[in-house]
């Protein structure tokens, strides 16, 4: 079992960068794919960006590509979003999710959820 935790979420201008963190507990950690979804007001939860056990592979929706970067150190147990070029299309909150060895990008399909973290960008 992992649990975890987001911070970095905030108020921010169009065109700032923000780094999200997402801490974990246990030590199988590693065992996992990590990812991060998002929910804008009335809106369903999307995926943003994922990770894989190792950190070697990555993956984005392509409302983000080239925007914000995942990476993860398995030593902290920490995955990080870097966001940058942010948008008020970005404002929402932000999840990290856990799915045990390979990525999705369907919310149903994960195992964990933090409880989030919430980004505002204003324009």
């Amino acid at each position: 079992q992992v649990q975890l935790v987001e911070s970095g979420g905030g108020l921010v201008q169009a065109g700032d960068s923000l780094r999200l963190s997402c801490a974990a507990s246990g030590r199988t950690f590693s065992i996992y794919a990590i990812h991060w979804f998002r929910q804008a007001p009335g809106k369903a939860r999307e995926f943003v960006a994922a990770t894989s056990r190792g950190g070697s592979s990555a993956y984005y929706a392509d409302s983000v590509k080239g925007r914000f970067t995942i990476s993860r150190d398995n030593v902290q147990n920490t995955v990080y979003l870097q966001m940058s070029s942010l948008a008020p299309e970005d404002t929402a909150v932000y999840y990290c999710a856990a799915k045990i060895r390979t990525y999705a990008t369907r919310d149903d399909d994960m195992e964990y959820w933090g409880k989030g973290t919430q980004v505002t960008v204003s324009s």
